[in-house]
């Protein structure tokens, strides 16, 4: 049986790429159970620095599988919670690479990922409501990136919008020619391998958590984070290749 999620590592990064285009890499049951697999191996691979999330054909993820949920009757996204915590936590930064279009569930994907970076022609629309059903479980990441006027706008209205303002509500860190693509993503691959792993990890949970802490609490847990990072192993490499102007372990791949 083909497999519907194909991985590959090279040079620190590890690819995870959906590849059911005649779907248009719809959110079976199947594909999402290969999409876990290969996350938990990206994951656990010691070599892999970055991950980048990906598809073929023109369509990055049409959502849920709508045939399949018709004819089973069964939610087929019930393991989707789990994906989406999977890239939402994961210590290593993720890269979502969209190779296209992207509606509904697919954008619960590129909102989880850390940095999302599609070709201009792609297009968006969370298009639930006009099926009568409701965009919950991707609201979860969606809410956490997409400005609040923007979110309301395009839930209620089902609208599609192109890949320029779903870079400027927040949905996408970069919308670039579609010729520009690859080196757009390799271009953060390789600033984000530079950083150290426990580094980027920490840094990860900063951008979530320290808004919604106090102002006084933030500073004091901040400041003891920071003498921590400074005598970290990691810290102490960091600090020694800058005097001696050569590259951290960390970064020689």
């Amino acid at each position: 049986m083909t497999s519907l999620v194909h991985k590959d590592l090279a040079k620190g990064v590890a690819t995870i790429t959906l590849d059911s285009p005649p779907n248009r890499n719809a959110l079976s049951v199947r594909l999402l159970a290969e999409l876990s697999e290969r996350l938990h191996w990206a994951l656990a691979e010691p070599e892999a620095r970055v991950i980048v999330l990906t598809g073929t054909g023109h369509v990055f993820c049409s959502g849920a599988d709508i045939k399949e949920q018709k004819a089973s009757g069964a939610p087929v996204t019930a393991s989707f919670p789990e994906i989406l915590t999977l890239i939402w936590e994961s210590p290593k930064p993720v890269i979502c690479r969209l190779n296209g279009t992207a509606r509904a569930g697919g954008l619960g994907l590129v909102t989880a990922c850390d940095f999302a970076i599609a070709p201009l022609t792609a297009s968006f629309a969370f298009s639930e409501v006009r099926l009568g059903v409701v965009p919950a479980m991707i609201s979860v990441p969606v809410l956490r990136r997409v400005e609040p006027r923007a979110a309301a706008e395009y839930f209620l209205t089902g609208e599609v919008f192109d890949a320029a303002r779903a870079a400027e509500i927040g949905l996408l860190t970069r919308a670039v020619p579609e010729e520009e693509l690859d080196a757009t993503v390799a271009h953060y691959a390789d600033l984000l391998i530079k950083g150290g792993p426990e580094a980027l990890a920490i840094t990860k949970r900063l951008v979530r958590e320290v808004p919604g802490m106090s102002f006084e609490e933030g500073l004091r847990r901040m400041t003891e984070l920071s003498a921590e990072r400074f005598t970290s192993q990691e810290g102490q490499e960091g600090i020694a290749a800058f005097k001696e102007k050569r590259p951290p372990k960390w970064a020689a791949l």
